[in-house]
């Protein structure tokens, strides 16, 4: 189990959002993920490397966690304090999987000749302040944090 070690004080409580794991909900998730930064002053590129973390993981969810059915996806996003940041956990109940335990692309290979998969989460743990992961009660749940600036 590796956590994620932004929990500081709460600007206000969470907002929770739970839409099924369909591509058609991306959108909903965007708008959310705009709304908690921007109303904190983030900055253009946190805002962004935000979106596309957030994007990376939803659409990783409605790939591969429930095969080829889907399920639900609940998002809480957190304004937090000290330093002002932004926190998102994404929970799902499909297949166990931890994202985190993938090795880095190896960018020294040929990109038609490197083994598939693993650039997604690569590009989440760049853009992102802290990220963990846990399983528990039947439950996915990755958290990543995001500084405002």
């Amino acid at each position: 189990m590796q956590r994620a070690h932004c929990v500081t004080e709460e600007i206000e409580p969470a907002r929770e959002l739970v839409v099924e794991s369909l591509i058609d909900s991306l959108e909903t998730v965007d708008s959310l993920v705009d709304e908690m930064y921007s109303s904190m002053g983030a900055s253009r590129s946190a805002r962004k490397q935000l979106r596309v973390a957030a994007e990376e993981i939803f659409v990783n969810i409605v790939n591969y966690a429930y095969g080829e059915g889907h399920g639900k996806v609940v998002i809480s996003v957190r304004k937090l304090a000290d330093p002002p940041r932004l926190e998102l956990v994404f929970m799902d109940e499909g297949v166990p999987f931890n994202p985190l335990l993938r090795d880095a692309p190896d960018f020294s290979v040929d990109p038609d000749e490197r083994e598939v998969g693993g650039l997604g989460i690569y590009m989440v743990k760049q853009a992102v302040d802290d990220i963990g992961y846990e399983y528990r009660d039947g439950k996915n749940i990755l958290t990543i944090c995001k500084n405002v600036v």
